[in-house]
């Protein structure tokens, strides 16, 4: 029993160490790689506002074919078009946010898979420990309300970077020569795996997929293209309007859907419409047969009086 108790206490430190280690990396990752506030996606900041880092954004501008201030501007350009969308859209913060606290909710240690795992290991040699972490030997399982939960911040997050990488490249298309390489680029970073995919698929399992935000970058672009700036806009207006897993894999049709979805809503409302005026109209032309406070006497009055 002794044995026992001294295992599964060893089992819970190291279970404690490995996370350590986890988000030591992932902080370690951010602090080398980050451009500004904004290149997670979500909202580091309380409140909305912006920040840059510049000399990532030199290390990084170093190796591309294009002018160190036309990096600095384009990247400065998306720090503000995130930190207006956020500014804009109240309720998207804790939106985000509250798909990673219902993926964290459900967190669970198998303490006894770990236990299996780390049974060849030595506790007290940091090099195997690292390879077993990088291994995915403590990986943990997700539920399927985590998995919901992910697929909900996945397109959420990809939505986010679709509508900030079309505002922009609007914005220093007039500008900046270099402009849509510089777009290109970020996708590339995105591709080969950037901080945020590091973070999150160490952190919280979230695999960002570069398509996602691909294609939310061209719903955005078709949403304007038939409806404008401001239609474009209005779908940020509640979360029930936002587009879904589903529309980003088919982002041409979103308009259409919505039409059709909204036509066949006012159809129903219609209806209803109808049907309660007519039971209030019907209502109102019934008379009223000894209708309480009335002086006048029924029929069946009148007709034992007669």
């Amino acid at each position: 029993a002794e044995a026992t108790d001294a295992a599964s206490g060893m089992i819970r430190q190291l279970g404690g160490a490995v996370f350590g280690m986890q988000v030591g990396q992932a902080v370690g990752t951010l602090a080398r790689e980050v451009f500004g506030s904004s290149d997670l996606g979500l909202p580091l900041l309380e409140r909305p506002g912006s920040a840059l880092i510049p000399a990532t954004i030199a290390a990084y501008g170093a190796d591309l074919d294009a002018p160190a201030d036309e990096v600095r501007h384009f990247l400065a350009v998306r720090e503000a078009a995130h930190t207006r969308l956020f500014a804009q859209v109240p309720w998207l913060r804790a939106h985000l946010l509250g798909a990673v606290e219902a993926y964290a909710r459900g967190i669970a240690i198998d303490t006894d898979a770990m236990e299996a795992a780390v049974r060849s290991i030595d506790p007290s040699d940091p090099e195997a420990l690292r390879e077993a972490f990088s291994s995915g030997v403590f990986a943990l399982e997700r539920t399927p309300p985590q998995e919901a939960a992910l697929r909900r911040l996945e397109t959420a997050l990809a939505l986010v970077e679709g509508w900030v990488e079309q505002v922009t490249a609007q914005a220093v298309a007039p500008h900046l020569p270099h402009g849509i390489p510089l777009r290109e680029m970020l996708r590339r970073r995105r591709a080969a795996g950037g901080p945020a995919e590091q973070t999150f698929s160490t952190l919280v399992g979230l695999e960002l997929r570069p398509r996602r935000a691909r294609d939310a970058a061209l719903l955005w672009a078709t949403l304007e293209r038939e409806e404008g700036v401001a239609g474009r806009d209005a779908v940020w207006d509640h979360p029930d309007l936002l587009p879904t897993a589903e529309d980003l894999d088919d982002p041409a049709g979103f308009s259409g859907r919505r039409a059709a979805a909204t036509a066949a809503e006012s159809e129903v409302d219609a209806a209803l419409a109808s049907i309660f005026e007519t039971g209030t109209t019907g209502a109102s032309e019934s008379p009223a047969e000894d209708a309480p406070g009335s002086d006048e006497p029924g029929e069946a009055d009148k007709t034992e009086d007669g």
